[in-house]
């Protein structure tokens, strides 16, 4: 593959080139792995003016919250001002067959016909955290290709689907009315990490339903200790109605105020930086498992430690422990 050519492709906005290059980025062939990493380094040193940053959002929600409804009305606002948006949505994949649905064209018709918006379904694998692996460097590529704003969409919510949190600028959690002990559900790990609770579906009968629980999170968020990051006022809770294109522009209009305020008070590049170290820390983790797995030696002792411990001659710890010791000793 002709990686100074691809680049070149993504650089000018070129979709179908975009499209490639996170086909190469996702593959898990060696050989692409490779190509990608010279991909990202030939984005990165481009000639000609850089491209600026994008307002990376990250999305998440509980399922039937109506997270493809609120991307796709929030995207067409964005769309309609002039922006480029681009959509990372990512789906869970079957832990028995690997594969993943990857639907998220089809319920986003109208913003997927949109010249000015670019939508991504992938696979999550066996990804933890609501991301897939290489959504960091998916988030490279549209951003090297000018995109505005990225919406970053996790597989659902929960206490572990925090991950998206720690690559993105602001960070929405979507609600749905009337959900009981949904907060409680929802745990404070991830309400601690939220920027912006949306209450979605407050139209007909929800209505009513949606301005309580709006305001219920209000008040759990009032009791949460203030981040130096947030301004007076963050995090804060709000309410839409993504199919009635109601309060999407207070929703957008809170992110910009945001995204300004931690600009101007030097929170934004800290993040970033902060950010960019977890990703290195993340790879470095993740390639060193990948190298040892693909090792026959390393995969035939891991298969014989696994069998003793299901048939109980060792347990879980000690066989940890044991494989650790001769990883240690090479």
């Amino acid at each position: 593959m002709n990686v100074s050519k691809l680049a070149t492709g993504v650089k000018s906005g070129d979709r179908r080139a975009l499209a490639r290059a996170i086909t190469l980025i996702e593959s898990q062939r060696p050989d692409h792995r490779a190509e990608a990493v010279a991909l990202l380094a030939a984005l990165r040193d481009a000639p000609g003016v850089p491209a600026p940053q994008a307002l990376r959002i990250g999305l998440s929600g509980t399922p039937g919250v109506g997270k493809s409804t609120f991307i796709e009305t929030f995207g067409s606002h964005l769309t309609a001002q002039g922006l480029r948006v681009a959509v990372l949505a990512v789906d869970p994949s079957s832990t028995r067959s690997g594969g993943s649905i990857l639907g998220d064209k089809t319920r986003m018709e109208r913003l997927a016909r949109d010249p000015r918006a670019f939508i991504r379904p992938s696979p999550s694998q066996t990804r933890l955290g609501g991301v897939a692996r290489r959504t960091r460097d998916v988030v490279a590529l549209c951003e090297a290709a000018g995109f505005d704003v990225v919406l970053i969409e996790t597989v659902g919510v929960g206490q572990s689907e925090t991950m998206v949190a720690g690559m993105s600028d602001i960070f929405v959690l979507l609600m749905a009315p009337a959900g009981g002990d949904e907060l409680q559900g929802v745990k404070r790990g991830i309400m601690e990490i939220a920027d912006l609770i949306v209450v979605n579906k407050a139209d007909g009968d929800l209505r009513a339903a949606a301005t309580r629980t709006t305001a219920d999170y209000a008040g759990a968020l009032r009791l949460l200790r203030p981040r130096p990051q947030d301004p007076p006022g963050f995090p804060k809770a709000l309410m839409v109605s993504a199919l009635a294109d109601q309060g999407l522009d207070q929703v957008w209009s809170e992110i910009q105020s945001l995204a300004e305020w931690r600009r101007a008070h030097g929170h934004w590049q800290a993040r970033r930086a902060e950010q960019a170290r977890d990703w290195f820390r993340d790879e470095v983790q993740q390639g060193i498992i990948d190298k040892f797995t693909a090792t026959p030696e390393i995969r035939e002792k891991l298969a014989a430690l696994g069998q003793d411990v299901a048939q109980g001659r060792i347990s879980a710890a000690e066989a940890a422990e044991d494989f650790l010791k001769n990883i240690a000793a090479r």
